[in-house]
């Protein structure tokens, strides 16, 4: 069974919105890490906005980023959306039209590796909120961005996470690994 793990850049104050300020503290160990993340998974579950960057964006990244676009763009991706339709789906989609626990709980059955969510914030909250995420890795940086979309706004319901893992890079960058304090 596939677990479902959520990788979200976030600031030090709590930010997740247009992460352009991780640049500085991108490096060949970050890469590394992501690299890792990425060949650990079979599928990517990813909200409309997020998928609809990412579609316009990666298939011409292959000259410039190797085998790790390529894995990228080969990797089926799933899309729940109440506006997207099938065919409007490109770069190897699957758009996700019905409940989502159902459709997630179905998509954990058919894969055996992990089903990656990169950023896609309100989805994530979605996944959260119905206990579906299996892993939580929050790429925190060093750096406070003032104003933006935060991962749990004000009014998210509570939930408790226990710290499973860390990895720090040199750039003062940190993935803090949380996985649900009652998935025991």
């Amino acid at each position: 069974m596939g677990k479902i793990v959520a990788l979200t850049y976030v600031s030090l104050d709590g930010v997740i919105e247009s992460p352009v300020w991780t640049g500085p503290y991108f490096n060949a160990d970050h890469a590394k890490y992501a690299h890792g993340q990425l060949f650990a998974a079979d599928a990517l579950l990813l909200g409309r906005a997020t998928y609809e960057g990412m579609a316009a964006a990666w298939p011409r990244m292959e000259e410039s980023e190797g085998e790790f676009a390529v894995r990228m763009n080969t990797l089926p991706k799933y899309v729940p959306s109440g506006t997207l339709r099938q065919e409007q789906a490109t770069w190897n989609a699957t758009v996700l039209t019905g409940d989502l626990a159902t459709e997630v709980a179905a998509l954990k059955e058919r894969h055996t590796k992990d089903v990656l969510v990169y950023g896609s914030g309100d989805l994530a909250l979605s996944l959260i909120e119905l206990g579906l995420v299996d892993e939580l890795k929050l790429w925190l940086h060093p750096v406070v961005v003032g104003k933006g979309k935060r991962l749990f706004p004000e009014g998210a319901p509570a939930s408790n996470w226990k710290l499973a893992a860390t990895h720090a890079f040199a750039t003062g960058a940190v993935v803090l690994d949380y996985r649900p304090a009652d998935a025991d």
